[in-house]
């Protein structure tokens, strides 16, 4: 097979066996193919790599300035790659089996104060159907701590105001069930009764949040709504849709809650991305002896 059969076998595996996002597949196939690339001025089918070449690969990349995380996601897509080629007899060998990279540092989230996530949930305001809608978008990423793909992936179906929860399709095609607080609800009822019908146009179907063309809404617009009530009441502070997520579990946790049951709220399939939270709220915990005790 030659290396863009291949990337298309690996690409449909993404897809429809391992169901990854559509983020995840894109990403992972533009590394595979940045790879077989750089093969090409030596003049060796993808096929064909051998490890010594992969080396040469990420060294390649350090020279170019990529920073290490995308260094290591760059490895792991080519790990996975030759993985799946020798697994399905594609190729003689794996190359890449021993193929180690940079170690990339563990960088803590960024979170919000409470005061802070609630000054920006509450930041849209009037009837309007934009500002209604807008209101919906940032309590359901603080008030349930989804992804902002699973946000971008929502019916109408998939809330339950009644029972206050929202039904969202993770990771791997998982579905959880994810409970609403109040303001969520009121802000999700609120777009639902006054502000999605003035937003549509023709025959949109179901998606939950609409644009301004009547059109699901997609990743890039939340993280500009994101972006634009930071800039109005939390100026120079860095946030993104992932940082309300950071925010709502490290609040969780912060308030009492189980790791575990944080650990099914957020979709996480390893507790061990769940306890990255643990560490936020104690470096908290010792800010807050810091700055209280006469002791400290």
């Amino acid at each position: 097979m030659s290396g863009q059969d291949l990337i298309e076998a690996f690409t449909r595996h993404l897809t429809l066996e391992r169901r990854l996002s559509p983020h995840t597949v894109d990403a992972y196939r533009a590394d595979v193919q940045g790879l077989a690339t750089f093969l090409e001025r030596g003049r060796t089918p993808l096929g064909e790599a051998r490890y010594e070449q992969l080396r040469r690969w990420l060294a390649h990349l350090a020279t170019r300035g990529y920073a290490r995380s995308t260094m290591a996601r760059k490895a792991a897509a080519a790990r996975a790659f030759f993985a799946f080629c020798a697994h399905r007899g594609l190729i003689p060998r794996d190359p890449a089996s021993l193929l180690a990279a940079p170690a990339v540092p563990r960088k803590l989230p960024p979170v919000l104060k409470q005061a802070e996530a609630q000054a920006l949930v509450e930041a849209p305001e009037g009837h309007d159907p934009r500002a209604l809608r807008d209101r919906a978008v940032l309590e359901l990423l603080y008030g349930a701590g989804i992804r902002v793909a699973e946000l971008c992936g929502l019916d109408v179906d998939d809330v339950d105001l009644g029972r206050g929860r929202v039904r969202v399709m993770g990771k791997g095609r998982k579905e959880r069930s994810v409970p609403l607080g109040e303001p969520a609800v009121d802000a999700v009822r609120a777009y639902l009764r006054d502000g999605r019908p003035r937003l549509v146009r023709g025959r949109p179907g179901h998606p939950l949040l609409l644009n301004g063309r009547s059109k699901r809404m997609g990743p890039r617009e939340v993280r500009s709504i994101v972006e634009q009530y930071r800039q109005a009441v939390l100026p120079g502070r860095r946030t993104s849709p992932h940082t309300l997520r950071h925010s709502y579990a490290t609040h969780l946790m912060e308030g009492g809650a189980d790791i575990r049951a944080v650990q099914e709220l957020l979709g996480h399939a390893s507790l061990a991305t769940t306890q990255r939270y643990t560490h936020v709220s104690k470096r908290r915990l010792f800010g807050a002896y810091r700055d209280s005790h006469p002791r400290a």
